[in-house]
């Protein structure tokens, strides 16, 4: 693997990511200042980012003026499409084993470590509240629960994932972790799903579509 130190500014993100990342800008941030740069930014030939969004984001909000990039030379154009959904989609798919971790993080609470920089927190509450406090600060437009026979409303259903992660993007949602029901009625742990149910105001919806489209025109 050929790793090699750029100009920052010479980076360009990519403009359809489909990953809404500003929540995660700070743990990143705190990483870098703790552990330093242990994985490069993926880019193009055209210098822009294939894997690495965030860490473009916190290594500029840090002031660096170099970071470390691997090219995707080795990709077709096609192919780093594909990986750059990929790379993002297959990290979902893992979960955590919650004994584990709690042991691995007791661990590392005793011997100095505050994990919370990095986005753990001490107890099940205290990350339910987190998250909903990112959610709140991200939400770009925000969703009611009620819906009543006056209202007016169409349901969109997508056949591919990239149409899928775009409009998750222009109305930045993102999916919930979901726990499975066995047969019998009790939830099965080791079955988690990934899922995205919200209902919107429709005009605060096109407003955001307005937008986009203005701007990329």
């Amino acid at each position: 693997m050929n790793i090699v130190d750029i100009d920052i500014n010479e980076l360009k993100p990519y403009e359809n990511n489909p990953r809404y990342n500003d929540h995660a800008v700070e743990f990143v941030m705190n990483s870098l200042k703790r552990f330093g740069f242990q994985q490069p930014i993926v880019i193009d030939k055209d210098n822009v980012v294939v894997a690495g969004h965030t860490r473009l984001k916190a290594a500029q909000k840090l002031g660096y003026t170099t970071v470390p990039v691997k090219y995707a030379d080795e990709l077709t154009p096609e192919e780093i499409k594909a990986y750059r959904l990929a790379d993002n989609k297959t990290a979902e798919m893992a979960v955590w084993d919650k004994e584990a971790e709690a042991l691995e993080l007791s661990e590392l609470d005793d011997l100095g470590f505050d994990m919370s920089d990095f986005g753990f927190w001490d107890d099940e509450d205290e990350e339910k509240e987190q998250k909903e406090k990112i959610t709140k600060e991200t939400a770009k437009v925000p969703f009611t629960e009620v819906l009543r026979e006056e209202h007016n409303y169409v349901v969109l259903y997508f056949d591919n994932e990239v149409d899928w992660l775009q409009m998750q993007s222009l109305i930045d949602i993102s999916g919930k972790m979901n726990l499975s029901t066995r047969k019998d009625g009790q939830i099965n742990e080791k079955m988690k799903r990934i899922s995205v149910g919200r209902v919107f105001k429709g005009k605060e919806v096109l407003e955001r579509l307005r937008e986009h489209f203005e701007n990329s025109h």
